[in-house]
């Protein structure tokens, strides 16, 4: 028997780009401190990239990648996870990695070349940083194999841009998530640019929330420059599958206001109009206003938290400058439980040299 189905993919906002709301809001929006949460994690996230990008410039760290515009998303990730619950990111998820115990210190680390910032003990369970594109979703699906094999109140929540969503990993990882109906979240982060190529290109998928229609999956897009929404409807999601309610998929749409990263750049391929057209749409603006109108924000909280901000990161900053370096021997130490003979030769001769 031949069956057709149908299907629609949802679409939510609460806030407008000006802050004003668009219809009814969530509990969230009346929660003060959550609110404030969201926007020092937003505005602490944006002052950290631009403090990792100058130090890029200087070789004072490797090739890194920017969330510009896209903070809405971490924040709004980050604050909906419990702390048992498990993260796999992929690179540009700064806001959520504080959100997680990760600290400035820590992601210098890694961006430097020092896999030492991945180690935080404080972190649990989190998946490190993921270059690769979409290679870390069914490490995501399997992780949550794992927690739902043992029974633990846990969920995992993958992260991944749209680009990712075209590569054979992503299509893996939500068929096991749908057929194993396991505790995982995908969110998506719909920059509108895989590096240079636009999303028009990428997919002949109107959307990328539908491509959980094949999984058996619900699929919602959301407003990602919302970071109500964001948390709100990650939030839903979460609790859903902690429930044993299953995965869903969350195409959040943002917009990439900087170079995808320092390696890139991005006026070859993308007009300033365009750009220039999408700052509107800026998160970090967008949540300030909509304090600002309930008065739940002054310009005094805005002079205060800049300079809180600025000082931590700097401290931090100061931290890692001064970190010892590992010694190069130390790349034999995490590749055996024992190394096999021939690189325990190598390793000895690479300590002579030291």
């Amino acid at each position: 028997m031949n069956k057709t189905t149908t299907f629609t993919v949802a679409y939510h906002q609460f806030l407008l780009p000006n802050g004003e709301p668009d219809g009814a809001l969530p509990p969230l929006a009346d929660d003060t401190l959550a609110l404030h949460a969201l926007y020092r994690n937003m505005l602490f996230t944006r002052l950290y990239d631009e403090r990792a990008v100058n130090m890029q410039r200087t070789g004072q760290i490797g090739t890194f990648a920017s969330s510009l515009g896209q903070e809405a998303i971490g924040a709004g990730v980050g604050l909906a996870m419990q702390p048992s619950d498990i993260i796999a990111p992929s690179f540009r998820e700064s806001g959520a990695l504080f959100c997680r115990g990760f600290r400035v210190r820590d992601l210098l680390l890694y961006w430097g070349g020092d896999e030492r910032g991945m180690s935080n003990p404080d972190v649990g369970d989190d998946f490190p940083i993921c270059v690769p594109i979409s290679t870390h979703t069914t490490h995501a699906a399997g992780a949550a194999f794992a927690v739902k094999y043992r029974k633990e109140p846990r969920v995992v929540v993958c992260l991944l841009g749209d680009g990712g969503t075209s590569k054979g990993d992503f299509y893996e990882a939500i068929n096991l998530a749908g057929a194993w109906n396991l505790p995982l979240v995908f969110v998506i982060n719909n920059n509108q640019w895989a590096i240079s190529v636009p999303r028009a290109m990428q997919s002949k998928s109107e959307t990328l929330a539908q491509k959980a229609v094949a999984a058996g999956i619900p699929g919602i897009q959301i407003d990602g420059n919302d970071p109500i929404a964001v948390n709100h409807f990650v939030s839903e999601a979460i609790e859903k599958a902690r429930r044993g309610g299953g995965p869903t998929l969350i195409e959040a749409i943002s917009y990439r206001l900087c170079h995808h990263t320092t390696a890139d750049d991005a006026t070859r391929y993308r007009s300033d109009e365009e750009l220039e057209a999408h700052r509107q749409y800026d998160p970090v603006p967008r949540l300030k206003a909509f304090m600002t109108q309930r008065g739940i924000w002054s310009d005094e909280q805005e002079t205060q938290l800049l300079t809180a901000c600025k000082e931590e990161i700097e401290q931090e900053v100061k931290h890692y400058l001064e970190s010892e370096p590992q010694p190069p021997a130390s790349m034999f130490d995490s590749l055996y439980a024992a190394l096999p003979g021939a690189l325990i030769q190598q390793r000895q001769a690479l300590q002579e040299k030291e």
